[in-house]
């Protein structure tokens, strides 16, 4: 029990380094941190694409498909949105948005897949909501007081930016649904071999994006020094940092608490990722939470942890739920 509490407070403390990517590259394009990381990712997955080679052959041209758009989409598309929103508005209120992750993806997954999985009683997810509502509403109340504080407070900046995290949300609540549906479809084929060919399928993508984003800044007259900006060394380390840990053993730790902890608690568990960056972005800040973000977090905590507590009905013509609300996590 402890070991996989363990790892998955380490999992946690590794997604967490997403966030700071952005603050600590406040100068890099948003686009160019997203293709740099996943590119990074790419290539790491090649020594592994190696060790899963007899069940890659497996896979049809529809399974490689759709991991290029679970790629695309739950990849990239999902952290330019996220770094594009940090840059913007700063990391807690991004965070707590992203926060919501579990609770969102029940909701929807309680919509979508409920003859599959079971319903949740709305009424014993009303309170969770109110809550997690009530959390992200305190932190965006301090870090807007924050924002008119300064003399050059751009306020349609920091909209701007809590726009891209609900984008960056939509991404990652569209990916583990889709993700799921593909797994569910295949039983028999290993996890693992899933995850290996979309690291594959990021690596092209990745690269064209790349190399996209370096002849728009040429033809562009940009002044911005590609191919790896005005401090190459930090954006290279970052970069291959994030694509290891976050990206990689990250996701491992996560499969090994999986594996020894129930899955009504692991679930619950994903909370370490917001901590993590929450706790991330005020040390970069160098300042406590105000009292009223403390109390927001805990709000945002709470409404979690509560949520993915609710277990679903059966479905009509089932006896028991195919699954619980933390497996839509």
């Amino acid at each position: 029990m402890w070991t996989g509490i363990f790892y998955a407070l380490a999992a946690g403390m590794m997604w967490g380094l997403v966030f700071v990517s952005p603050a600590l590259l406040a100068e890099y394009p948003p686009v160019l941190q997203s293709v740099g990381r996943y590119l990074a990712f790419g290539l790491i997955a090649l020594p592994l694409a190696w060790m899963d080679r007899s069940g890659l052959r497996q896979l049809s041209r529809a399974d490689w498909w759709a991991a290029v758009k679970l790629a695309a989409i739950g990849n990239l598309l999902y952290y330019l949105c996220l770094a594009t929103a940090i840059q913007r508005a700063g990391g807690p209120l991004p965070t707590m948005i992203i926060g919501t992750l579990p609770v969102v993806i029940s909701i929807v997954a309680n919509l979508r897949n409920n003859p599959r999985d079971g319903r949740l009683p709305w009424r014993r997810l009303a309170p969770s909501l109110l809550l997690i509502a009530a959390g992200i509403g305190c932190v965006n109340q301090v870090e807007l007081l924050t924002l008119l504080d300064k003399r050059d407070a751009e306020l349609g900046r920091y909209a701007s930016g809590a726009l891209f995290a609900v984008g960056a949300l939509a991404c990652w609540t569209w990916y583990p649904l889709r993700n799921a549906d593909w797994l569910r479809r295949h039983p028999g084929r290993r996890p693992r071999v899933w995850a290996t060919a979309q690291g594959l399928t990021t690596l092209p993508l990745a690269a064209f994006g790349y190399a996209l984003v370096w002849s728009g800044m040429e033809l562009g007259g940009s002044a911005f020094p590609m191919p790896f900006g005005p401090r190459p060394a930090v954006f290279l380390g970052l970069m291959l940092a994030i694509g290891l840990f976050a990206s990689w053993l990250g996701t491992l730790c996560w499969n090994e608490a999986s594996q020894r902890l129930p899955t009504a608690l692991v679930g619950q568990l994903i909370v370490f990722e917001t901590l993590a960056a929450l706790a991330y972005a005020f040390m970069l800040r160098g300042t406590w939470p105000a009292p009223l973000a403390l109390l927001g977090i805990g709000l945002l905590m709470a409404g979690v942890l509560s949520a993915v507590r609710v277990k679903p009905e059966a479905p009509p013509g089932k006896v028991q739920p195919a699954a619980k609300a933390s497996e839509n996590v």
